[in-house]
């Protein structure tokens, strides 16, 4: 009876306080757990007690997808079904993300507003080149492998988190616009936790995160609630950011200023960025679907 009036009371709260409720209670499962663990070993089982949090984490959703949520299949709910259609989407959006920044970057060089260095290569050819075939990758064991098994693990990651559990936690109780909205601004201000100063100088990136998150709940929307396109897109564009970065293959020319191409180099926190994503998302908003989720 007690665990009734516990799902009724949380069940009366408007999302944005069961999502912070939620947040607390996940912390403080791990945090007893992870604390000694940390004091004894220090800063080498990071990673490992990363993985344990997100491993509460996901065990966590589906219990309050179940007892709070009522979903019979709350994993499905949330987007995450091993079907071979979500599998196919899936590596849609792995193609198109990493697409659309490699354009993205060699449009830039084209226009002569990054430069490639081309010490940087193994084997070099033909800056001219550049423009049609995109980014040459230099250490594909590095760079590539390990960027792609990084990427796709942040992409899944982060998108059952913001584009499925916190998703669909708002549309239990906003209207879809308010939820995606709402859920987009979540995402870029957990993204943008810094210190005052840097958060002045680098606000553009803000309004790209916001865009990132709008063009991802899109994604997810085009394909009736499952989530294999937005972890694609998303473990997309970090992979081929990643590569670009790991390896110092483009660096600004200073033909136009820094808040064109990125501050930083982060693609995400300049204009071109901004328009190429809000690109994105148009086409996405163009032909997505009305219905966000599929039955639980």
């Amino acid at each position: 009876m007690k665990l009734d009036r516990l799902i009724s009371r949380l069940n009366s709260y408007q999302a944005p306080i069961r999502i912070i409720l939620f947040l607390l209670t996940l912390i403080a499962i791990w945090l007893p757990i992870a604390a000694p663990i940390y004091l004894i070993f220090g800063e080498s089982v990071g990673i490992a007690l990363t993985i344990l949090l997100y491993c509460e984490f996901l065990g966590l959703i589906w219990w309050w997808g179940r007892k709070i949520a009522k979903y019979a299949h709350p994993f499905r709910y949330y987007g995450l079904s091993l079907t071979s259609k979500n599998g196919r989407e899936f590596l849609f959006g792995l193609g198109l993300g990493s697409a659309a920044l490699c354009i993205f970057m060699a449009l830039q060089v084209s226009f002569g507003w990054l430069a490639l260095q081309t010490g940087n290569w193994q084997d070099p050819l033909p800056a001219k080149l550049l423009p049609a075939i995109g980014i040459y990758f230099v250490d594909w064991q590095g760079a590539i492998a390990i960027g792609l098994l990084t990427s796709v693990g942040v992409g899944f990651a982060e998108e059952i988190l913001f584009r499925g559990w916190i998703l669909s936690e708002l549309e239990r109780n906003y209207s879809p616009k308010t939820a995606l909205i709402a859920a987009s601004l979540f995402f870029a201000i957990l993204h943008f936790i810094k210190p005052l100063d840097v958060i002045l100088v680098t606000w553009s990136q803000f309004v790209g995160l916001v865009i990132l998150g709008v063009a991802l709940v899109l994604a997810r929307r085009r394909c009736e609630g499952r989530l294999g396109i937005a972890i694609g897109l998303h473990a997309g564009l970090v992979w081929c950011y990643y590569i670009v970065n790991t390896t110092r293959l483009l660096k600004p020319t200073g033909h136009v200023p820094e808040w064109i191409t990125g501050l930083n180099g982060n693609p995400l926190a300049g204009l071109m960025g901004i328009i190429f994503l809000s690109a994105i998302a148009i086409g996405f908003r163009g032909i997505s679907k009305p219905k966000s989720v599929p039955p639980a």
